[in-house]
């Protein structure tokens, strides 16, 4: 794409051939139109509210009793068809953020800056050094370039003299390369940029968005792989047995031997008074048979 160089006086210097890729994109309605929607969508604080029968300020009694009054029957001063009462389906804080993928973002600020390109709408000039701050430096540059509409200037870093010379004019607006956008483009009539600023455009814009950051000097084939060491030779030692350990001899404890010889003295105690038990069995039968 072919582009015309221009002087701060309106004289033609040169042609400058900048890439298709960014300058003559064919136009994409439908793109940016989404581009631009959810640009307008983001601008949006949500902070938007309304009172519901439940916060508005007011009473819990009954207004007046439910029948014989022939009015028509209330339960609620905070009611919504009452003045004053409740919002019924009222907006609420909410967040209207979208996202749009940045190749989509991209293409659609392509599409609308190489339209303006292709109806003579983007001026480049060579530099801007006569504005000193003032807005008649500003005034006198834009006669000299025919341009009596709005008019988006363009820089490639954020000079302060630009900025003020544009700030007590209403329909121009600076703004740095690196913060354009599509709504910017779109809002505004004719494109005014430097040639710096235009060739970072046409670098910057040819890339591809970064899927996953890479360190320089990297390639995607290195990342996230370790090569571990490989010795030449490899000796295995052979592990020696665990000789055997001789267990502990059980000795029983004295305790034990007392619990064991429980029922021996038991038997033997039950031997001893069993000739007593006997006799005494004897006098009572002879008892009972003298009687």
């Amino acid at each position: 794409m072919e582009i015309t160089v221009k002087n701060q006086s309106g004289e033609t210097l040169e042609t400058i051939d900048l890439a298709d890729a960014v300058y003559n994109v064919p136009m994409n309605h439908s793109l940016v139109h989404q581009a631009l929607v959810i640009y307008q969508l983001n601008k949006r604080h949500g902070t938007h509210d309304t009172k519901t029968r439940a916060q508005v300020s007011g009473g819990g009694r009954k207004p007046w009793i439910q029948k014989h009054t022939g009015r028509a029957r209330q339960g609620s001063i905070r009611s919504p068809q009452w003045r004053h009462g409740g919002v019924v389906f009222g907006p609420h804080p909410r967040s209207y953020r979208k996202a749009l993928p940045q190749r989509f973002r991209r293409l659609a600020l392509k599409c609308v800056l190489s339209d303006k390109a292709r109806q003579d709408r983007l001026i480049c000039l060579n530099s801007m050094d006569t504005l000193d701050g003032k807005t008649k430096s500003m005034v006198s540059l834009l006669q000299n370039l025919n341009i009596s509409g709005s008019a988006l200037v363009i820089t490639k870093d954020a000079q302060e003299p630009v900025v003020r010379s544009a700030k007590n004019l209403g329909n121009i607006w600076t703004l740095p390369v690196n913060l354009l956008n599509a709504h910017e483009l779109l809002r505004r009539e004719t494109v005014i940029m430097t040639v710096e600023a235009a060739r970072w455009a046409e670098e910057f814009f040819q890339r591809e968005p970064d899927r996953k950051r890479i360190k320089i000097g990297e390639s995607d084939s290195t990342v996230g792989t370790i090569e571990a060491p490989v010795d030449d030779e490899v000796s295995v030692e052979p592990v020696a047995q665990a000789e055997e350990e001789p267990q502990p001899e059980v000795t029983e404890s004295p305790m034990a031997e007392a619990v064991e010889g429980e029922p021996a003295d038991s038997e033997a105690a039950d031997e001893e008074q069993s000739p007593e038990l006997e006799q005494a069995g004897e006098e009572t039968t002879q008892d009972q048979e003298e009687a």
